[in-house]
C-alpha cells in the first residue's frame, strides 16, 4: 500500500508520522509529477481550503486527483480536506464536490475557539480530537453516513471509500482513525 499526502500546505507532516508509525508507505504530493507514482489512497489534510483548492488548480493537480478521486481511489480528509470533498460549502464553492454532505467553514470560530474532546467515533470507542478553526457537517446525505459528533454537531462521516473528520486525529498519539482509514483501503 501508498498512500499520497497532499502536501502543499497544513499538517501533512504530521499524517506522514502517523502513517510511519503504523509502517504504512506514502509520498507527499506536491507538484503533478508526484501522481506518476502509484497510489492506493490519498490524505488531504488540513490548512486553509480555499488556498489548497486555488493551488490544486494552479499546481495542475485538480482534475487528475478529482478524476481518481471519482474512480474509486480512498480518500480521508482532514479539516480544510473534509471541505474540499463537500458537495456543499455554506458560503462558499465546492472543490471536489463529490462527498454528500454538507459543511460550515470555521464553525468553531478563529484560531482562539480551537479546542480539544474526547468522544466516541463509530466502531472505534472514545477517540481524542483536536479541533482547530473547524468546520462541522451541517447535514449528510443519504449516500454518506455520520460517524462522530460533539456537542451535537456532526464532525466525522464516511460514504464509500471516502472518509473525513472536522478534527485533525494526526496532533495526538492515538492512530485509531487513521487505522480505521488504512482498514478501508484494504478493503
Amino acid at each position: 500500500m501508498n498512500v499520497g499526502i497532499l502536501a502543499l500546505q497544513g499538517a501533512f507532516a504530521e499524517h506522514g508520522a502517523v502513517l510511519d508509525r503504523l509502517g504504512a508507505a506514502h509520498f507527499e504530493i506536491r507538484q503533478r509529477r508526484d501522481l506518476k507514482r502509484p497510489m492506493d489512497a490519498l490524505i488531504l489534510p488540513g490548512g486553509e481550503s480555499t488556498v489548497m483548492g486555488k493551488l490544486l488548480r494552479e499546481l495542475d493537480l485538480f482534475d487528475p486527483l478529482a478524476e481518481q478521486i471519482r474512480k474509486g481511489l480512498p480518500v480521508f480528509g482532514t479539516c480544510a480536506g473534509l471541505i474540499l470533498l463537500a458537495r456543499e460549502v455554506e458560503g462558499g464553492d465546492p472543490c471536489f464536490g463529490c462527498m454528500d454532505i454538507s459543511v460550515r467553514r470555521n464553525a468553531y470560530g478563529r484560531q482562539l475557539g480551537s479546542f480539544y474532546a474526547r468522544e466516541d467515533f463509530s466502531g472505534l470507542g472514545k477517540v481524542p480530537m483536536t479541533f482547530i478553526r473547524a468546520p462541522t457537517i451541517k447535514s449528510v446525505g443519504p449516500g454518506a453516513r455520520a460517524l462522530a459528533s460533539v456537542d451535537g454537531q456532526i464532525v466525522a462521516a464516511r460514504q464509500g471509500r471516502m472518509l473525513v473528520t472536522a478534527f485533525h486525529p494526526e496532533l495526538n498519539e492515538d492512530t485509531s482513525v487513521h487505522e480505521y482509514f488504512l482498514g478501508m483501503v484494504r478493503k
